[in-house]
């Protein structure tokens, strides 16, 4: 009899550690990994160490603009020659006729009027400016050829119509020649705005 239920005891006693097991098990495997940071550039790679961190947001009565994402490939790297693939970018930009660079941006930009925000890749660069070095040397725009009569395109934006209110969030290429000494966004709204990403 003692035997018995010493048996039984024994039994219940396994069963209640393998079913704490299974539950430790279950618990630990619904824990989630941390996330990975998200990449949001490569400007440690040109040697510019940020003072701010993104995104950044530009903005007046009129306008917003926010940089989200900005990588700097050289213009022939497979990650540019990618780019120029998959969306047509030209081998130069308006100006630039031999760049050394590729700048891939991810942006929105906002109508904060109250009309019409009507335009395409000259008016977006007539409001901002991104500069690099000390001789303020031109970042041009190109353009995606693929896409270049898209309005609102949101893989390549070129051209962009946007009714008071309304927002895009997008990708907008550049070309550049220069050096990299520092990282500034310009923006020419009712008053003249620089913010400095990577401190001169």
């Amino acid at each position: 009899m003692k035997k018995t239920i010493l048996k039984v005891t024994l039994a219940a006693t396994m069963m209640f550690s393998v079913n704490l097991g299974n539950v430790r098990a279950a618990g630990a495997s619904t824990t989630k990994a941390p996330a990975a940071p998200v990449m949001t550039d490569n400007l440690s790679k040109y040697g510019l160490k940020k003072s701010i961190e993104l995104p950044v947001t530009m903005s007046d009565q009129d306008f917003s603009y926010t940089l989200h994402k900005i990588m700097i490939y050289d213009f022939n790297s497979k990650e540019a020659k990618a780019l120029r693939d998959k969306y047509g970018y030209q081998k130069s930009g308006t100006v630039l006729v031999n760049p050394k660079y590729l700048i891939w941006t991810k942006i929105t930009i906002a109508n904060t009027s109250n009309k019409n925000l009507y335009g395409g890749g000259g008016e977006l660069e007539r409001r901002i400016n991104l500069f690099f070095d000390d001789s303020r040397s031109i970042v041009d725009t190109i353009g995606p050829m693929k896409h270049m009569g898209k309005t609102n395109n949101k893989d390549a934006m070129w051209t962009f119509d946007l009714n008071p209110g309304e927002k895009l969030t997008t990708y907008f290429a550049y070309v550049y020649e220069g050096e990299f000494d520092y990282f500034s966004i310009q923006h020419f709204g009712k008053e003249l705005t620089e913010k400095y990403v990577v401190k001169e």
